[in-house]
């Protein structure tokens, strides 16, 4: 990470500085209590040596002081350990709401070139590993390196040659651990990768779990999922193998240790060089050299997956949504609902296009259909009015105002979409429909319902409005969920409506209710419908009939039949392709 990214890593802790103060600051005492211990147990085995009360009472009162000192570690330990957890844990939270906020920003484009699966994981598994190392590596390098420079500064004051075989042995530790660490950290980043792309497998797998099974693919899919799993199994082999020799190798190292300060700490106390106290003193704080450096590897392990995960971080939130406000951006008073298509040109990337000089308006209050083969960009046209993507030349004007100069929160409040792939949420029937307009009443939420031909199924469910229609609405039929959706728009109550393919899961007698609601709403608002069913779009003002060319033909039904063209192919065309219902 470079010099700008530490800086932001740490602006983190910014709105927690008192806390992670305190949290330090608590660390600090009790490593400091941590070096004191040991010397007033050295100086314990000094009065066992000698006798007397008043060595004893020495023995009495240096065991009290450390108690008490032990007492005030374990209060230091217990806050720093619990607040520091939960420290790391706000800021996981924070770094969690960021991403999801950003993602919800981002748009359609984005969407169509990268998985939800991905930003689940960034959202979820990285976070978690952040806030570990937000809680761990401040504290663990403040600990360890009080320990490790406080004991051999102690240390060197009572025999600097012992001390040395001590501090010869670090650099190799230090050494060794980094090399495996390297590697370990590697291994860990692919598994990382492995992982979200095991979420990405399932979340599409189970969310398509219908059509899987429909298709009696679940062979398929288990052996793309295996595949997968298999990869995330190999990294994790890898990771663990590096880490079994690190841990492996850390052991070795302390044992050796103690080995050496015996030999050589003996060889001291027969030259008279060494007390035996001393050489207990020497025992104590071995630990304290030995701990800071096997800690590294988890240090080293965090600030690995703390590194991988900001980076993913920062990938993301550096994903600049290819649509936003414009700076002078405006909120209109009123929407009246004329929109002008000028030159308009749109493409889906290389060789994808879609229009070219597109030129058409549709006057406020006018109920216009689409038509026309799939492909020829009837859909796209109506995602280009709530500027779900951006056209590459031309404008688009809403009542004479380029789109771009208006806020996209007070284009879409005024825009109502019924897409034709329905997605309804977790919870009741009521809250899906109050989700047009959050706020609204219940007497508001059955009047929308009422229009969209909602309300008698409603009523027969379980529960009626405060029914739970379960993940995406799978306790509701096909029919049943578009209805919601309609219910969702109608409640919105926007001066502009587009329907796409709105009626297409519906019963003849539902379409012929959502139908009449739809000409009731149309007396009023700038209507816009894509049926591929021609028999829904019959009473249209004008009707648009697209093509690979553009808008080839338009006019209402009776003028677009005595024409003779394309529409009226397509209308006698079989039922199952674009002809009458």
């Amino acid at each position: 990470m470079n010099k700008q990214d530490w800086k932001e890593l740490l602006s983190f802790y910014k709105p927690y500085k008192g806390l992670f103060a305190a949290d330090l600051a608590c660390a600090l005492i009790a490593s400091a209590i941590a070096l004191i211990v040991p010397l007033g147990v050295r100086a314990m085995a000094d009065s066992l040596l000698d006798t007397g009360l008043a060595q004893f009472s020495k023995l009495l009162w240096t065991a009290l002081g450390l108690a008490v000192l032990v007492l005030i570690q374990a209060l230091c330990t217990y806050f720093y350990d619990y607040q520091g957890h939960y420290l790391g844990a706000k800021i996981e939270c924070d770094m969690r709401q960021r991403l999801f906020e950003h993602c919800q920003v981002l748009s359609f484009r984005y969407y169509d070139e990268h998985t939800v699966g991905s930003l689940m994981s960034r959202i979820t598994n990285d976070t978690l590993s952040l806030a570990e190392f937000f809680h761990h590596v401040p504290e663990d390098l403040l600990t360890n390196s009080v320990k490790l420079i406080g004991a051999a500064v102690i240390l060197m004051g009572v025999s600097w040659q012992t001390t040395l075989i001590i501090l010869g042995a670090l650099p190799f530790m230090l050494l060794y651990t980094l090399h495996f660490n390297k590697i370990m950290g590697a291994a860990m980043a692919r598994s990382r990768e492995s992982m979200a792309r095991i979420n990405t497998q399932a979340e599409d797998a189970l969310s398509g779990i219908r059509v899987v099974q429909s298709f009696v693919s679940e062979k398929a899919e288990k052996e793309k999922f295996s595949q997968q799993n298999r990869q995330f199994l190999e990294d994790r082999r890898q990771s663990y193998r590096s880490e079994s020799w690190l841990y492996t190798g850390m052991d070795v190292f302390a044992a050796l240790i103690p080995i050496g300060v015996i030999a050589f700490g003996g060889l001291a106390i027969l030259r008279g060089a060494m007390a035996l106290p001393d050489l207990l003193l020497f025992f104590l704080y071995i630990g304290y050299f030995t701990g800071p450096v096997q800690s590294l590897v988890n240090t080293s392990r965090l600030l690995q997956e703390g590194r991988t995960g900001f980076r993913r971080y920062r990938e993301l939130m550096d994903a600049v949504p290819d649509i936003q406000d414009a700076p002078d951006a405006i909120r209109p008073e009123h929407i009246e609902g004329r929109l002008d298509f000028r030159q308009v040109d749109f493409s889906y990337g290389e060789g994808g296009e879609v229009f070219r000089n597109l030129e058409l308006t549709i006057q406020a209050g006018e109920y216009v259909a689409l038509v026309g083969p799939s492909g020829v960009g009837k859909t796209t046209l109506c995602a280009l009015i709530p500027r779900f993507y951006q056209p590459q030349g031309g404008e688009i004007l809403l009542d004479g105002i380029p789109l771009n100069q208006i806020a996209l929160s007070a284009l879409r409040e005024n825009v109502g979409v019924v897409q034709q792939d329905v997605y309804l949420f977790t919870g009741t029937v009521a809250e899906n429909i109050a989700y047009g307009r959050p706020g609204a009443g219940r007497e508001e939420i059955i009047s929308a319902a009422k229009q969209a031909g909602a309300h008698e199924f409603i009523l027969g469910l379980p529960g009626g409005y405060d029914a739970q229609i379960g993940p995406h609405g799978v306790k509701l039929s096909g029919g049943q969920q578009q209805r919601l959706s309609i219910a969702r728009v109608f409640l919105k109550d926007p001066p502009i409506l587009i329907f796409d393919e709105a009626t297409s899961a519906l019963d003849t007698h539902s379409e012929q209710v959502v139908q009449q609601s739809l000409e009731r709403l149309a007396s009023r608002r700038t209507t816009l419908v894509i049926a591929h069913r021609l028999s829904t779009v019959q009473g249209a003002a004008r009707i648009l009939v697209l093509d690979e060319r553009g808008i080839c033909e338009q006019g209402t039904h009776q003028e677009l039949l005595a024409l003779g063209g394309v529409y009226a192919s397509l209308y006698q065309a079989p039922a199952n392709t674009l002809g009458p219902a």
